[in-house]
């Protein structure tokens, strides 16, 4: 049987009013997707979470009871709405580890800001304003315990938009610094066959594979990363 994972993609936003109500916005490589409250809500469940369809079920099940908001479409109709718009990824595969390939090998990633005042301005808003107890928003002002390979991922990151598979070249190739657009193309594409299209087959059997693969599934759910698309 076929294991099927999902998570989201983009960064989420509220732009603009409609009847009081702010509007829901998912930013992907600069343009603007808005979407309807069932797909806000779906969303938003796969939103640094990396989720196979029965934890996505209940977890969906979970915040359609918190939220009161019932829909006639069903999730899974709402689930193909995202992927077809690409505000959501799938990867499947006969293994775990096949799915989660497929799933984050193209998908770009992109660091989440450390700014302090950014930090100071969520955490007022989420305790003062939502009302979520101090013990969970002190979080926000924990350092981040990560390994070195995470580590690596995320220098990398900051200076090039790269692909899970881009960041498994590169490790494979124990490059750490992508000064120029050229040195980029240089480490990631001089050889006569590999393509943006077919890079994540080329580095599939790379022994940095499934660290790099782990490392960025990890950075995910502890909110370091989101994903992106070009």
């Amino acid at each position: 049987m076929m294991k099927k994972l999902y998570t989201a993609v983009g960064r989420f936003e509220r732009r603009g009013k409609i009847g009081g109500m702010s509007c829901p916005i998912v930013v992907i490589n600069q343009k603007e997707y808005a979407m309807d409250l069932q797909e806000m809500l779906l969303w938003t469940v796969l939103n640094w979470r990396i989720l196979d369809a029965d934890d996505l079920g209940e977890l969906y099940r979970v915040k359609e009871c918190e939220s009161g908001f019932l829909s006639h479409r069903t999730m899974t109709d709402c689930l193909h709405r995202l992927l077809q718009r690409g505000l959501a990824a799938e990867g499947s595969g006969e293994t775990g580890e096949e799915a989660l390939y497929r799933l984050l090998a193209n998908l770009y990633v992109v660091p989440v800001s450390e700014n302090l005042p950014l930090r100071v301005l969520s955490f007022v808003r989420l305790t003062v304003f939502h009302g979520v107890p101090f013990a969970a928003t002190k979080k926000l002002f924990l350092p981040d315990k990560r390994t070195d390979e995470e580590n690596k991922v995320l220098l990398l990151s900051r200076q090039a938009l790269l692909s899970t598979a881009e960041l498994i070249k590169c490790m494979e190739l124990q490059v750490a610094m992508l000064p120029t657009e050229q040195s980029l193309m240089d480490t990631l594409y001089a050889d006569a066959y590999t393509t943006s299209d077919n890079i994540a087959d080329m580095v599939r059997g790379c022994k940095s594979c499934r660290t790099v693969l782990i490392s960025v599934a990890n950075l995910c759910l502890r909110r370091q990363i989101i994903f992106e698309r070009i």
